[in-house]
Formats: C-alpha cells, sequence, structure tokens
C-alpha cells in the first residue's frame, strides 16, 4: 500500500483521553479523543474528567482548534465547561472556540453558567443530520460527514477523512442499524461503541446500545482496517470484549485506554 501520509509534515494521530461508558473510573474518564492533522487539534466528545488527561498529555485548554461533540449525554460533553473556563478565565482569554454539535445537544452543558461568564469563551456551530441525507462540512482540515445513529438522544455517527485521505469512523454511542457500516465502510480507524460484550442485558436498551461482537461485524461488513472499542461499561473485562469483537473481526483490534495514541493513516501506535 503507498504511503498516503508522506506528502504532509504530519499524518492524522487519535490520541485517547478517556473511554469509559456512563461514568469515569479510577483509571480512566469517560468518551473523549483528540484528532490531529498537520498541526489542528479536535477535540472530539469531551466527557468526565477528560480535561485533566488533555492537560497531562501537553495539550493546554487554548491549544485546541475546535470542539466535535457526538451527542449531548455528559459522559461526552461534561469537561465542555471546565475547557471553556480555562480559557475564557486565563489571564489572557483564549480566542473564541469553534464547537460543532448537533442541534441542541450542548445546551445543557452551556447553561452551567451564566451567559456572560462564558461570553466570547466560543462559536456555536449546530448540524442535523436525517437519515436522508446526512450532514457534510469542514473542521480546519478534516472533512466530516455526520449520520444519525439510534440513542436515546439525538446522537450522530461521525466520519473524518483527512487531506491524505485518511478516514477515522466514529459511532458515538448507538444502538443496531445498518448506517454503522456504511458510516465506517473502509475506514482506516473504526472508532466504536461496545458498551458490552455479547448481549444487553435490558431488551430496552437493546436499540441504543452496542455489544463488542457487534461492532467486530460491523468492522468486518464495512472494511475497516482496524477497530477500537469503546465506552465499555465500567468494570468490563477490556479481555472479555476484545476476545468477542476478534471472532467477527479479522483486523487489528483494541480497546480505548488513555493515552493510547493512533496514527490511522500509517497502523502506528504507541
Amino acid at each position: 500500500m503507498p504511503d498516503r501520509a508522506s506528502s504532509y509534515r504530519e499524518p492524522m494521530r487519535l490520541t485517547v483521553l478517556g473511554g469509559s461508558g456512563a461514568w469515569p473510573t479510577a483509571d480512566q474518564g469517560c468518551g473523549g479523543f483528540l484528532a490531529e492533522h498537520d498541526g489542528f487539534r479536535l477535540l472530539i466528545d469531551p466527557g468526565y474528567a477528560t480535561f485533566p488527561r488533555l492537560l497531562a498529555s501537553g495539550h493546554p485548554a487554548d491549544a485546541l482548534d475546535a470542539v466535535l461533540v457526538s451527542h449531548g449525554h455528559p459522559d461526552h460533553c461534561a469537561d465542555l465547561n471546565p475547557l471553556l473556563r480555562a480559557r475564557r478565565l486565563a489571564d489572557v482569554p483564549a480566542a473564541p472556540l469553534p464547537l460543532h454539535a448537533p442541534r441542541g445537544a450542548l445546551d445543557a452543558v452551556l447553561a452551567l453558567d451564566k451567559r456572560s461568564m462564558l461570553a466570547g469563551s466560543y462559536r456555536l456551530h449546530e448540524f442535523w443530520p436525517t437519515a436522508e441525507k446526512g450532514a457534510f462540512f469542514e473542521i480546519g482540515p478534516f472533512r466530516v460527514e455526520a449520520r444519525p445513529l439510534p440513542h436515546f438522544v439525538p446522537n450522530a455517527g461521525l466520519r473524518l477523512t483527512a487531506p491524505d485521505g485518511t478516514v477515522l469512523a466514529y459511532t458515538g454511542d448507538t444502538g443496531p442499524s445498518p448506517l454503522v457500516p456504511h458510516l465506517a465502510r473502509d475506514a482506516d480507524l473504526f472508532l466504536c461503541e461496545a458498551t458490552y460484550v455479547h448481549e444487553v442485558p435490558d431488551p430496552s436498551d437493546a436499540p441504543y446500545l452496542l455489544t463488542a461482537g457487534l461492532a467486530g461485524t460491523y468492522a468486518e461488513r464495512a472494511g475497516a482496517r482496524a477497530l477500537l472499542l469503546t465506552h465499555l461499561w465500567p468494570g468490563t473485562d477490556p479481555a472479555a470484549s476484545l476476545a468477542s469483537a476478534a471472532a467477527r473481526f479479522g483486523g487489528p483490534t483494541r480497546v480505548t485506554a488513555p493515552g493510547l495514541t493512533v496514527s490511522p493513516g500509517t497502523g502506528d501506535e504507541r
């Protein structure tokens, strides 16, 4: 395979800030990912306890270029509040931060402080994908395709394409849907929710959450090159999730862990 990133100074890189489902654990925060390409830094889903991890990774609050949120559950956006506070209340306030999210998804977290406190700290860009027609827009170097995936609240599955053709697909939180493998088609890295290992224990939740086994099935069906499982229910054995996914997907499979860095176009990990 040719080195598609060779003409770029820095290929796409994804750093895991957290991947715990529902609430943070002693070991890691909830969903949070830093996507970088050629110096541009995009924070995806700043969930509970991801902001401290961002700082510990050597990225101060004012180093971010934009934020992209899949949906409004706090385990995917709660740490937007301390991030904006750090930028707005610094001795030298940072420039307004572009926020991209489904319509209404950030209303609750942005209402945690009075409007005047965070005034000028962000610019909100809302989108609304439908099943018939996705939403398409650009964030820095990334072309973004957003598709609605089933969850308890409106959720956007996200497909990011870098200028060198590298593709990152991310489900946010979702239940079973034919749009999932469509979103992840031929992706270099498929970041997929895998709340449970084999089955969703509460049948009423089954339309809105995935298992590791189904994540593997979707990755295989999509022709994804690598699979990264996220949103595991706290206390889940990662090895069990890996085994369940690997039984259905033949490519490299990992579970999110804080500090894990992946370069999707090259396969490098550290």
